[in-house]
């Protein structure tokens, strides 16, 4: 009996990574992308112990929702990907980083009239990041977008 080839080959990242302090993904600008990565960042969350369900676990996923989103609908160049990493800081944060290829648009806060579709995302992720911010891509043309959640009571 031979083996199908699906079932011998292996992906080339392998989850969950658990003992790991840094996940670091790259995907499609695109909103499929977008929706891989907030699923794998649900999925690495879980494999460090924050629960579905949980405080931190669902604050990492929403603010990589925007992030991804923001990096797709505004980051988006052609033939560039971005990248999603999450890194856990001390014992005290979880670092979220979502990098584009347009480093020229930077994200704003913006206060959207209530006929419009978008423009309060980054209000989310101002209520649910101890802080947040910009900074050049590293290694590569662009920029990424960063936000620390604390992962301890009292810390944010």
């Amino acid at each position: 009996m031979t083996t199908s080839p699906r079932t011998e080959r292996r992906s080339a990242l392998q989850l969950p990574l658990a003992d790991q302090t840094v996940f670091s993904f790259r995907f499609t600008a695109s909103p499929l992308g977008a929706r891989l990565a907030r699923r794998l960042a649900s999925c690495q969350m879980d494999a460090w112990g924050w629960r579905y369900g949980t405080p931190v676990h669902d604050s990492v996923e929403l603010i990589v929702s925007e992030l991804a989103a923001n990096a797709v609908t505004h980051g988006r160049a052609p033939g560039r990907d971005a990248e999603l990493r999450l890194s856990r800081e001390d014992g005290r944060f979880v670092r979220i980083e979502v990098s584009d290829a347009r480093g020229e648009r930077l994200p704003e806060t913006r206060d959207a009239g209530s006929g419009e579709d978008g423009g309060r995302g980054l209000l989310l992720v101002t209520a649910l990041a101890w802080e947040w911010g910009t900074a050049p891509r590293p290694g590569a043309p662009g920029k990424s977008v960063w936000a620390l959640v604390p992962t301890v009571p009292g810390h944010g």
